[in-house]
């Protein structure tokens, strides 16, 4: 270190946060880990679809920077207090990332498109209850959360129209 202002104490709280959001960040995409084990292409590409059903292509893309931004959120708000000030936030936040983990295999694994309907209600109901949350400390978390309560919205719409198009 060349300057003798700094201490590696500052240095070291300093990149704190970088690691504290990477971490967030790593946890946000724990909800894509079910894809790896449950893949989409196969059984996705057997359904019946509407005309506006975006192409399977897309899905990748998009669910990254979703979770980029979940990840960007909810550590916005856990800097806000910790775990102790912002439970109630986070504790929806982690809520919505384990229905989002458990959709996955419920339509892909089991190939339940009622079930799978149940996951995203839920999910839709905690996200939006997470989004509140999140606007309540931190208006630029709420924001990032935005476009992922749009997408949810989103599949819940398909995935009811994939269940009406696609009986059991």
């Amino acid at each position: 270190m060349d300057d003798p202002r700094i201490s590696e104490a500052a240095v070291s709280r300093a990149s704190s946060p970088g690691r504290a959001l990477l971490g967030w960040i790593a946890l946000a995409f724990v909800g894509a880990l079910p894809g790896l084990i449950f893949p989409a292409a196969g059984f996705y590409a057997q359904l019946d679809k509407p005309s506006w059903s975006p192409p399977a292509w897309l899905f990748g893309p998009v669910w990254t920077l979703l979770y980029l931004a979940m990840g960007v959120a909810a550590w916005r708000v856990w800097r806000r207090g910790g775990w102790a000030a912002r439970h109630r936030p986070l504790a929806w936040w982690g809520a919505q990332l384990a229905l989002n983990a458990a959709w996955t295999p419920v339509f892909f694994g089991l190939r339940s498109l009622g079930g799978a309907m149940v996951v995203i209600v839920l999910l839709w109901v905690a996200v939006r209850l997470a989004l509140r949350e999140f606007f309540r400390v931190d208006g630029a978390a709420g924001w990032l959360l935005v476009p992922y309560f749009a997408w949810v919205s989103f599949a819940l719409a398909l995935n009811w129209v994939l269940w009406r198009m696609n009986p059991a």
